[in-house]
């Protein structure tokens, strides 16, 4: 994906889109080069940098957009966690976390 950005946008050297997203060089030799893949925050970064849809920047490392939260989603789900007992909160941010992982691919 980021070649392909290349390819229609010279200027855009590696150096350059480190420089926009934040990141360094060796980093963006590497998804280049597919030795890793961008983390969900860096494909973030990517997305700006690039100026591409984050779908597609998602989809190229291979990783599932987050998804958007609805207005009143957050207010729902915080009344049901303060329901919860300590322990249970505990499990639910475990769970949560690990549903969150930054490897959390496709």
């Amino acid at each position: 994906m980021i070649r392909r950005v290349q390819d229609a946008r010279p200027e855009l050297t590696q150096t350059e889109i480190a420089r926009r997203a934040g990141v360094s060089v060796a980093a963006v030799n590497t998804w280049v080069n597919g030795a890793r893949m961008p983390s969900r925050k860096s494909c973030d970064k990517l997305a700006d940098a690039l100026s591409e849809p984050r779908e597609r920047v998602f989809a190229a490392a291979n990783r599932r957009v987050p998804g958007p939260l609805a207005p009143d989603a957050e207010e729902r789900i915080l009344a049901l966690y303060r329901r919860l007992t300590a322990d249970e909160q505990r499990i639910v941010e475990r769970q949560l976390a690990a549903l969150a992982a930054d490897d959390h691919q496709m």
